[in-house]
């Protein structure tokens, strides 16, 4: 309202604006008060109280409870098929039924790929799910966009995610590096971050790895070495197929 009032100053009256909570939290429906005027504890009883409550404040938001919808209703709503496959993820994201629903959602992931920035727009979903979801939710996740895209876009778009982990991981060498020095900050974001993103890659391919092996990538001090396992891990189907010697 601020900024509209600062393109338009010579209004007098302010435009409506549509306040509107999307919830999708782990913890059952939504419970919190829609209207402010139930947070003031108002004095009295009956006729009195309501004219107390007619002085504070006044104010109701829309809610959209993800919580309380079914899969069904959500794929049923009017929107861009990005929007669907959003709410849908968001629906599902937190609970057990997300490995289990995703290959029902594959055609839903195709008409988003076939969609202008398509790929773009599937970054922001597959990050979302390798953050929230389970192995089982990463190996569904892998197998849907096999399913959807060929597997040079698969790769092209894993990178693209990959890189986003790697500037990630810059950024905290950066911020930790104004303590201990700028480029050795940089240098350790690099490495944390091609670790991570080898990882992550295996993960969206469905390639089982231990803990072990996990620390074995993360505790890698050879920018070089990474970048290996990361080429390696684009097309992958094993553990082995990735590092010189799992067993080490």
């Amino acid at each position: 309202m601020e900024h509209w009032r600062q393109q338009h100053p010579e209004s007098e009256l302010l435009p409506i604006i549509l306040p509107l909570v999307m919830y999708h939290g782990p913890d059952g429906a939504w419970s919190a008060p829609r209207r402010m005027e139930e947070l003031f504890e108002l004095p009295g009883e009956g006729e009195q109280r309501e004219r107390w409550r007619a002085l504070v404040p006044r104010f109701e938001y829309l809610l959209d409870d993800l919580t309380a919808e079914r899969a069904e209703a959500l794929l049923a709503r009017p929107g861009p098929p990005l929007a669907r496959l959003a709410w849908l993820v968001l629906c599902y994201g937190r609970t057990e039924e997300l490995a289990r629903k995703l290959p029902e959602w594959t055609a839903l992931f195709a008409q988003v790929q076939a969609a202008p920035e398509g790929s773009e727009h599937l970054v922001v979903v597959i990050r979302y799910l390798l953050w929230v979801g389970d192995k089982a939710t990463r190996r569904a996740a892998g197998q849907v966009l096999h399913s959807v895209m060929d597997a040079q876009q698969v790769e092209e778009l894993m990178r693209s995610y990959a890189e986003q982990l790697i500037e990630r991981g810059v950024r905290q060498g950066l911020k930790q590096g104004l303590e201990q020095g700028r480029e050795q900050g940089l240098e350790q974001g690099r490495l944390r971050g091609r670790a991570e993103a080898v990882l992550r890659i295996l993960a969206a391919r469905g390639v089982q790895v231990g803990n072990e092996e996990q620390q074995h990538i993360l505790a890698c001090t050879d920018l070089a070495t990474l970048d290996r396992w990361f080429d390696r891990a684009l097309n992958a189907t094993g553990l082995r197929d990735v590092l010189d010697d799992p067993a080490s």
